[in-house]
């Protein structure tokens, strides 16, 4: 490392990244926790995908974005759970400074991803709702796909300057993060440079991202609790019940995030371990969570659990009799 101008400043190689605090000790055991999580996202994630590709009645705008949504949880267990897995079992802390902004680009980037695919799921429970008999019309092929790579398109545009604007800080205080991963809001704390492109573009990226997502899907389901409101109480709760789902993803993703947010900006001083178990829970939880409240609400995703558990099934009973 070399000398710094500034006291206590200097370049750094790497970070450190970190378990749970004060629970250490545990952490063997904790490891055995987050595998189990690791597995049912995997498994929770992958048979979704699975059920939706070779099931062509599901081939529907609906399944569509829960296949994407399902895709995306998947690759995000993979980016943060077999990290974490390294650092509870092996003690293996270390992550080089250009693999911890790699890592940072995909957490914020799949997240933005999740947020613009639950929109796109509101807007379609909205459709469903409201305008059934345009349903097909209106949620094309052609206007999920656009949908899709306007999606894409403001994740990629708006989180490609997050480890820009990392790289460029000079030296630094301390390379140990609180975090199992690498979040734009913790790095940039640990700076000796000036940080206010930092913290501003990180504001600007929560409110024209997942600011501006939250005030649509807001906006769909007030227009969706007006149209159920106006019928008959039966044909009511059976046309919210097909959004009971998508509310918990939306509830799963969004609270953690708002609380993510505030605890980084205005409460970390005050409560140091807060800020580690909403991050946890922002990312860990919604890749596992998810493919298990779809399999149980959706109807069709739960018929299909249970035509791919008798597959595996008999495929072993036939292997064992051979």
């Amino acid at each position: 490392m070399s000398t710094s101008s500034q006291p206590n400043c200097s370049h750094i190689g790497d970070f450190l990244l970190s378990g749970i605090p004060n629970l250490e000790d545990l952490n063997f055991w904790m490891g055995f926790l987050l595998i189990l999580m690791y597995i049912i996202a995997v498994m929770g994630n992958s048979s979704i995908l699975y059920i939706i590709k070779v099931d062509k009645e599901l081939h529907e705008p609906m399944y569509i974005f829960l296949f994407m949504l399902s895709l995306i949880d998947l690759l995000l267990a993979t980016t943060i759970m077999p990290r974490m897995l390294g650092i509870f079992w092996t003690d293996d802390r270390e992550i080089t400074f250009d693999n911890c902004l790699t890592q940072m680009f995909f957490i914020h980037f799949l997240s933005a991803l999740e947020s613009g695919i639950l929109v796109a799921m509101a807007v379609d429970r909205y459709v469903a709702i409201c305008h059934p008999l345009r349903y097909s019309s209106i949620l094309t092929i052609e206007r999920i796909c656009k949908m899709s790579a306007l999606i894409v398109g403001r994740g990629a545009l708006v989180m490609i300057p997050i480890p820009l604007i990392i790289k460029r800080l000079p030296e630094w205080k301390g390379n140990v993060l609180f975090h199992s991963y690498c979040l734009h809001q913790e790095v940039m704390n640990l700076a000796c440079g000036d940080i206010m492109v930092n913290v501003i573009y990180g504001l600007f990226v929560i409110l024209s991202v997942m600011g501006v997502d939250s005030i649509f899907i807001s906006l769909s389901y007030l227009l969706i609790i007006k149209t159920v409101l106006g019928l008959v109480e039966e044909a009511s709760m059976k046309a919210f019940s097909t959004c009971a789902a998508h509310i918990c993803a939306v509830l799963m993703y969004y609270i953690p995030l708002i609380g993510l947010s505030v605890v980084h900006r205005f409460m970390k001083n005050t409560t140091p371990y807060l800020h580690i178990f909403f991050g946890n829970v922002y990312l860990l939880l919604p890749p596992v969570i998810n493919p298990l409240v779809y399999g149980i609400k959706t109807k069709q995703i739960r018929i299909g659990f249970k035509k791919l558990y008798n597959k595996i099934l008999h495929q072993v009973k036939t292997s064992r009799n051979i």
